[in-house]
C-alpha cells in the first residue's frame, strides 16, 4: 500500500450523479487494503457491509476477508465497483454475496437478510455503512423532501436492517455503525447528513446498553474527511480541490487507513468495547 503521506494533491474534480464511481476518481482511492495481512481473527464468520461496493466499506468487506470472513456486500447501483470488490473477497479465498438496493426501503433491508442467511445460513457482524449527503450552503434550500432522504438512508435503513437481522444474531455477534466526525462538529452545508450522524451516535450507545444482556456489541467509527466516491459526487470540483486539507495532519485520509478500526472493533480484540466510538480523523479533537 503506498504510504498515504506521500499521495499526490487531490485534483479539482466533480462528479454528476451520486452515488459516484471510482473509476473516474484521480488519485483512486486506496481501499484494497493491499498492505494489509490478516490474522484469522474472523475465521469462519459471515458480515453484513452496506456501501461496500467502494470507499472504507470496500475496504472493510475486503479486510474483512482477509480475517477469514465471508462477506455479503450490499450497495445501490454500482455494478462495476461492487464486482471489483467481490471478485477481490474471491482472491483472499472467501465467497462474496453481492446484493444491490436501495437499503432506504424497508423490504430489500428484509431481503438482505434472507439473502444473507439463505446463503450462509448465519450472521455474525453487521456493519451499517451505507450513506448519501447532499450539500447546501442556504439552510433554507434544505427541502423536507431532502431532509426525509438523508434520514431514510443514512438512519432509518440503519434501524431496519438491525431489527430484521437481531432475531439471528447470537450471543457474541457485533454491530458495527458509521458516524462521522460532523457529529461532533457539525458542518454548515451539511446539516441534515449531521443531524443524522449524531442520530447514529445515540443509536449506537442506547442499542448496546439495550443488547449488552445478549452479549451482543455495538460500537460505531467516526472517519473525518475520507477520499471516497462520495466526495466528487457531492461537492463542486473547487472544494474537492481543497478537501482534507484543514485537517491537522493536512490531507485526507484513505479507506485502507480507516477499514481497521472496523476490523478491530468486529473482532475479539475489541472485547471490553461496547457502546463507543473510534474516531479516525487525522488529528482532529473531538469530545465522545
Amino acid at each position: 500500500m503506498t504510504d498515504p503521506q506521500h499521495i499526490e494533491q487531490i485534483p479539482p474534480q466533480h462528479q454528476d450523479r451520486q452515488p459516484g464511481r471510482e473509476a473516474p476518481m484521480r488519485p483512486q482511492p486506496e481501499d484494497f487494503m493491499g498492505g494489509y495481512r490478516g490474522t484469522g481473527k474472523l475465521d469462519g464468520e459471515v458480515a453484513i457491509v452496506t456501501g461496500g461496493d467502494s470507499g472504507i466499506g470496500r475496504a472493510v468487506a475486503i479486510g474483512f476477508a482477509k480475517e477469514g470472513a465471508d462477506v455479503v456486500v450490499v450497495y445501490l447501483e454500482e455494478h462495476d465497483d461492487a464486482r471489483r470488490t467481490g471478485e477481490e473477497i474471491g482472491k483472499q479465498g472467501r465467497k462474496c454475496l453481492l446484493l444491490a438496493g436501495d437499503v432506504g426501503d424497508e423490504s430489500f433491508t428484509k431481503s438482505v437478510v434472507a439473502r444473507t442467511l439463505e446463503t450462509f445460513g448465519r450472521i455474525d457482524i453487521l456493519v451499517n455503512n451505507a450513506a448519501e449527503q447532499h450539500p447546501q450552503d442556504d439552510f433554507s434550500a434544505v427541502t423536507r423532501e431532502q431532509l426525509e432522504r438523508t434520514f431514510r438512508t443514512n438512519l432509518f435503513a440503519m434501524f431496519d436492517l438491525t431489527r430484521h437481522a437481531l432475531p439471528h444474531l447470537k450471543e457474541g455477534a457485533r454491530i458495527v455503525n458509521s458516524t462521522s466526525v460532523t457529529a461532533y462538529r457539525g458542518s454548515a452545508h451539511l446539516i441534515d447528513y449531521s443531524a443524522t450522524k449524531g442520530a447514529i451516535v445515540s443509536f449506537t450507545r442506547s442499542l448496546s446498553t439495550a443488547l449488552a444482556p445478549k452479549r451482543i456489541r455495538v460500537n460505531a467509527v467516526a472517519p473525518g474527511p475520507i477520499w471516497t466516491p462520495l466526495i466528487p459526487s457531492t461537492f463542486d470540483a473547487e472544494e474537492v480541490g481543497k478537501f482534507g486539507e484543514k485537517q491537522p495532519l493536512g490531507r485526507a485520509g484513505q479507506p485502507d487507513e480507516i477499514a481497521p478500526s472496523y476490523i478491530f472493533l468486529a473482532s475479539g480484540d475489541s472485547s471490553y468495547f461496547t457502546g463507543q466510538v473510534l474516531h479516525p480523523n487525522g488529528g482532529e479533537i473531538v469530545n465522545g
